[in-house]
């Protein structure tokens, strides 16, 4: 078969020494109006929770603690079948350090640096995690960090959290919106909410934070600070805004959505795919499409479709669980250019009637 490349990044680079992840998802998710699980809405066809789960599997990581609470149930189904990843209770709901807390007994005895993310962050690439990692380890104003947070500098800054830094770029304050001063709500470089730290001083400073703040919860950022006031510096890796955007409404779901797929269809393009109208071009998590391929407009990739080199896709097609190739000269009707490749057994059974008739142009082709 011929070569065909992936519209997926992938990742196989790991971090080099023992890591951990702790996943935050214990939110309500009050916003989206669901009986679902906020991280269990998908992103191109796959939960956000599984997003955020598969680049932490990418660096190698040896723990991964996801903090749940609110629809414990759906998430432990959801996340039965993973190996290495356990979960741990946040109840009741007290802030985001409350939140890393609730890992510790499931962190016990590691050492090594962990990453702390959010199950409603999809889209933050596991590079850019590899990059937090590594200024783990890179001395800054003469002493390796204790941690290192993820900024980004936005458009509007809102109501987000924000980062001032000294004379040597390492963080001098963290400061939620809230209690911020309005010189400080000036500043536009603003906290992600992600961070790496030393396991070795991530719940020794946890112990120390308190609650005396305008809401009354116990914030992780304030972390920073007490490592600060030890000789620890905090130092800073920047990202784009779109990269760490989450998701707490349908209208935000929507928003990374058409982010996802506008990054898939670029991707696509340079890799030597025509989409004759991109913007009517929809993607899946795992589609993997080859060079020289056409795409007419109107197509959805559903889940488990692979196109090889040369193949082209009719508009108004809907594919799932499918491998298309191109069909040789001598057996191609007029227009008809797929494979008898269409597993039934694979295809939903609810099929559209675009999604049979492509498969059954692709039965046609081969006769």
């Amino acid at each position: 078969m011929a070569a065909i490349k992936s519209i997926r990044m992938t990742m196989t680079q790991s971090a080099a020494s023992p890591l951990a992840a702790i996943v935050l998802a214990a939110g309500k998710g009050t916003r989206m109006k669901s009986d679902m699980h906020k991280v269990l809405h998908p992103i191109a066809g796959k939960p956000m929770i599984d997003h955020v789960l598969d680049s932490v599997a990418s660096l190698g990581a040896a723990r991964v603690v996801v903090v749940v609470g609110d629809r414990k149930a759906q998430l432990d189904q959801a996340l039965a079948a993973r190996t290495g990843v356990s979960t741990a209770l946040q109840e009741p709901q007290l802030g985001t350090g409350h939140a890393v807390m609730a890992a510790r007994e499931a962190l016990a005895g590691f050492d090594g640096p962990v990453l702390i993310l959010y199950g409603d962050v999809p889209l933050v690439r596991p590079e850019t995690l590899q990059a937090m990692l590594e200024r783990l380890h890179q001395p800054l104003g003469g002493a390796r960090p204790a941690a290192v947070v993820l900024a980004f500098e936005a458009a509007d800054p809102g109501a987000y959290g924000r980062i001032l830094l000294d004379a040597d770029g390492a963080v001098a304050r963290m400061v939620e919106f809230k209690d911020a001063t309005p010189g400080e709500r000036a500043v536009r470089l603003c906290n992600a909410g992600l961070m790496a730290v030393d396991a070795a001083h991530l719940f020794r400073l946890l112990d120390r934070v308190t609650n005396d703040n305008a809401a009354g919860e116990y914030y992780l950022p304030d972390i920073v600070m007490l490592a600060r006031a030890d000789g620890l510096p905090t130092a800073v890796v920047v990202t784009g805004e779109a990269e760490v955007a989450g998701v707490n409404s349908r209208v935000e779901l929507a928003a990374l959505e058409a982010q996802f797929q506008a990054m898939r269809r670029t991707e696509a393009m340079l890799a030597g795919v025509t989409l004759i109208a991109p913007e009517t071009v929809f993607f899946s998590h795992d589609t993997r499409i080859g060079r020289d391929v056409v795409v007419e407009p109107n197509v959805v990739f559903g889940p488990k479709v692979m196109i090889e080199d040369g193949a082209t896709i009719h508009a108004f097609s809907h594919l799932e669980g499918c491998r298309v190739a191109r069909a040789p000269a001598s057996a191609r009707l007029p227009g008809c250019v797929l494979a008898p490749i269409c597993a039934p057994a694979q295809r939903s059974a609810t099929s559209s009637r675009s999604r049979r008739r492509c498969c059954m142009r692709a039965r046609r082709s081969a006769t």
